[in-house]
């Protein structure tokens, strides 16, 4: 044999070898250091065979929930063994399930998380107990997510967990970029936080709202004072911005005001109407118009007034000082002297001391109400919202809660509503019915319930806070008081500052008027000591809205400022055409020889497809537009229409529902006029209401 073949045969039977020692290794993995010592090889390195050990898993109790690991493998109840290679790191993730929660590790760990590494044999067990389940869903246009005290809810990723019973957890909400929060619902409330405790399995909702839409606004407040119209208050607006170089724009207050040149309307003469015969005052005299006598419309020299009726008869007078139907229903608007003097001439309970109804044609101005000019030229104003009715206060304020009176032009009695005030819905019923919460702020100084006692002393407060509210010409006032689970909806006006403050307050409030306090702005009852002072009421309403405006719950909340009706004070624009709000369009209460008694008409004047006469109004919010003046036609059902938009409510009536959209008018939610308000040290005080204030007849 050569040499060349000899080599050959050698390196074949090398790489025999090579391939047997292969499979032996491959085949008993235990043996390979024996094997490599009778292996040959080339080189002189050595390979070494990497052990696998068991990890165990156990769950108790049986069916309490599942573990499951990473790398995969463990996929315990169904399979709770595996093998790992030596020093693998093995995490554990215990899931518990309906009912449950995961209470930690036992055995190569402890807790409640676990990372073993393998480094042997290994058993580590997992206990669950009983508990209830939390559920958070998000709701709403806009973004966000909620996270939990006690882990286990980062929703929208996990979105429910179980915890032992009786746990209290706090749920935390932040909104996405741009975005708001809405408030909670379910088992929490309002805007601040929501601690539950699971005492059973549990719910919560959060809504978010997106940029530049109406679920931006969180919190509506309706603030609605007594008795003033638009002109009586907000006639010499335009002098005021000249005075104090705001730029000027169209405004229809008192024509006198107006400039001469620029935008229209453009300077009038000063508003007159005809007087009475002054020779004869009291009495059983009937003012008729003298149009020898004419009254101007002038500065009142008193921040007191005494009262002038605004009821139906008087609302129509105003209208047309010879009104009759249907001979003359042209809107003339110069009844109000006459008006105002027939209600004090034949004034019975006591002694009226204007007796010519001068006090009708009266005005007050900026230095009488620096707040109130301050605060509608700031943020947004309208000349062309009105109450709802030609009546007094009651029947307006039916429409501000339920967009009807049910055909009513008189204030509910047991004669005319036996069955104990409207059935209409309310739309404070139809919030309760949708979990949305609502509360009624009421001044309980000097409220009495109908057994004579004082709101401020009984208990439960809000059981006698209800039955003062104007929610009591409503038959709903019977399933209040018989049920304390409503109580908790009025409140003493104290909280209010207390709620915008903490986070409490409401997604809609209204805020009674403080007519026991004197603090409503009405004008002076003949029969009342002292008098009504308008800036007394004006201070009031600074403290109210300044709290609101320096608080936490500024950023997403609007209130609506505005008065129930005119009180019978002139104003020069008539009353608009409305939507009748059902199918009872014509007084069903009027009395023989009433205004409009007979008529028997579906539309106009005499019906209730008409609005009454104007009155102020002041939106002030984050969102409101900046010295803007809206000249869209509003009643105050225009408000029930923003609630029903903002939180997904039907119509209460055909009112309601034909109304202008507020939000597309007064707010900008896109660029948040006022996502910093005016500061405090800009913002005009009130002046502490002076010493005059006088019910002695004022002087044209």
């Amino acid at each position: 044999m050569n040499e060349e073949r000899e080599r050959a045969l050698h390196a074949g039977r090398i790489a025999h070898m090579h391939s047997r020692c292969r499979l032996w290794l491959l085949w008993f993995p235990a043996l390979a250091v024996a094997m490599l010592s009778g292996c040959g090889s080339s080189t002189s390195s050595t390979t070494t065979m990497v052990p696998t050990y068991q990890l165990n898993v156990s769950a108790s109790p049986a069916g309490a929930g599942t573990i499951t690991s990473n790398p995969a493998g463990i996929d315990c109840p169904t399979t709770c063994s595996s093998s790992f290679a030596q020093n693998t790191q093995v995490t554990l993730t215990a899931t518990p399930a309906s009912s449950y929660f995961f209470q930690g590790w036992s055995g190569a760990c402890s807790g409640t998380s676990c990372a073993v590494t393998v480094s042997g044999a290994t058993s580590v067990a997992a206990t669950f107990n009983q508990g209830y389940g939390i559920a958070v869903s998000v709701a709403g246009t806009g973004s966000g997510s909620v996270t939990s005290s006690l882990a286990g809810i980062n929703c929208p990723t996990t979105c429910s967990t179980s915890f032992p019973q009786n746990t209290q957890v706090t749920l935390s909400e932040t909104p996405g970029t741009n975005n708001t929060f809405g408030g909670w619902s379910g088992a929490c409330s309002g805007t601040g936080t929501c601690a539950v405790t699971l005492s059973a399995s549990t719910s919560v909702t959060a809504t978010f709202g997106a940029p530049g839409s109406l679920q931006s606004l969180n919190h509506i407040v309706i603030l609605v004072q007594e008795n003033r119209s638009f002109d009586h208050y907000f006639g010499y607006m335009r002098q005021y911005w000249a005075a104090n170089g705001i730029p000027d724009q169209s405004f229809d207050g008192l024509p006198q005001f107006n400039p001469a040149t620029g935008i229209a309307p453009l300077q009038g003469p000063v508003p007159t109407v005809p007087g009475c015969d002054p020779s004869n005052p009291y009495g059983t005299e009937i003012c008729t118009p003298d149009t020898s006598v004419t009254v101007p419309s002038f500065h009142m020299q008193s921040v007191c007034t005494e009262e002038l009726s605004p009821f139906w008869d008087e609302a129509h007078i105003d209208w047309n000082d010879s009104f009759s139907y249907p001979s003359t229903i042209t809107p003339l608007m110069n009844g109000f002297v006459e008006a105002a003097a027939n209600d004090a001439r034949q004034y019975t309970a006591g002694t009226v001391n204007d007796v010519n109804g001068y006090r009708s044609m009266g005005y007050f101005q900026d230095s009488d109400l620096p707040y109130y000019y301050y605060m509608a030229s700031t943020f947004a104003t309208s000349d062309r919202w009105f109450s709802p009715v030609m009546s007094r206060t009651e029947l307006n304020r039916m429409y501000l809660m339920a967009a009807t009176s049910g055909g009513h032009a008189y204030p509910l009695t047991p004669q005319n509503s036996p069955g104990g005030g409207l059935t209409n819905e309310t739309i404070f019923q139809a919030l309760q019915n949708a979990g949305i919460p609502w509360k009624i702020y009421v001044n309980p100084e000097n409220a009495y319930n109908s057994a004579g006692q004082a709101c401020s002393t009984f208990t439960p407060i809000g059981q006698c806070l209800a039955e003062v509210s104007y929610i009591n010409m409503f038959s709903w006032e019977t399933e209040i008081q018989s049920d304390p689970s409503l109580y908790q909806n009025f409140v003493p006006i104290s909280q209010f500052t207390t709620d915008v403050q903490n986070g409490t307050l409401p997604q809609v409030a209204l805020i009674e008027p403080a007519s026991g306090a004197g603090l409503d702005e009405h004008p002076t009852d003949v029969d009342s000591e002292g008098g009504v002072n308008i800036q007394a009421g004006a201070a009031y309403v600074e403290g109210l809205v300044n709290s609101l405006m320096y608080s936490p719950s500024w950023s997403s909340s609007a209130l609506i400022f505005t008065y129930d009706e005119d009180g019978g004070f002139y104003d020069h624009v008539q009353p608009q055409p409305a939507a009748p709000p059902d199918s009872l369009s014509y007084p069903i209460d009027l009395l023989p020889g009433d205004a409009c008694d007979g008529a028997d008409q579906s539309t106009g004047v005499c019906s209730f497809a008409m609005t009454g006469y104007r009155v102020p109004l002041i939106v002030i919010s984050p969102f409101a537009r900046k010295n803007y003046v809206s000249h869209t036609v509003y009643d105050h059902t225009a408000i029930l229409k923003l609630i029903e938009e903002r939180f997904g409510l039907a119509a209460l009536t055909a009112r309601d529902a034909s109304q202008a959209d507020m939000s597309t008018d007064f707010f900008d939610f896109v660029n948040m006029p006022w996502a910093t308000p005016p500061s405090q040290s800009s913002v005009p005080q009130q002046p502490v209401p002076n010493n005059n204030c006088s019910l002695a007849a004022p002087t044209p």
